[in-house]
């Protein structure tokens, strides 16, 4: 077997590794905010969804950095060893919640343009507010 696809503790490929789940997590959320920010930066200034010509792709790339992010986070919990959902700690299902707020937050833009500047002063809170909890596993 090729040695460089294992790592050296437990002998797991490296798309099964902490480190991998990790980083498809933090790729996924950064998708996610540019995403956001993006279509919220374009409400501000007016647009709708008749006027941007990147809606299709604006979709797909919000809808792909949230299966990233999902993906990530519960790979990364398994290798934690959160496998039975009735043992999740507080942490995680807040965590699992913020996640469901920023998927909802995709249509706010530019159904209420109003919420677009508050979005887009928000959306870096929640994401710190849940790096946070991730961290530092508050509140346990």
């Amino acid at each position: 077997m090729m040695h460089w696809l294992l790592q050296s503790a437990g002998d797991l490929p490296w798309f099964r590794t902490g480190l991998f789940y990790k980083n498809l997590h933090l790729y996924g959320i950064f998708v996610v905010m540019a995403t956001l920010g993006g279509m919220a930066i374009h409400a501000v200034n007016g647009g709708t969804k008749q006027t941007t010509r990147t809606r299709a792709l604006t979709g797909a790339m919000f809808g792909i950095g949230m299966l990233l992010v999902m993906a990530g986070g519960f790979g990364q919990a398994a290798r934690l060893g959160l496998t039975d959902t009735s043992i999740f700690p507080l942490w995680l299902w807040l965590k699992i919640g913020i996640w469901f707020v920023v998927g909802a937050l995709f249509s706010l833009p530019y159904r209420f343009p109003a919420l677009a500047r508050p979005t887009y002063f928000v959306l870096p809170l929640i994401g710190a507010l849940a790096a946070y909890m991730a961290i530092y596993h508050v509140p346990s």
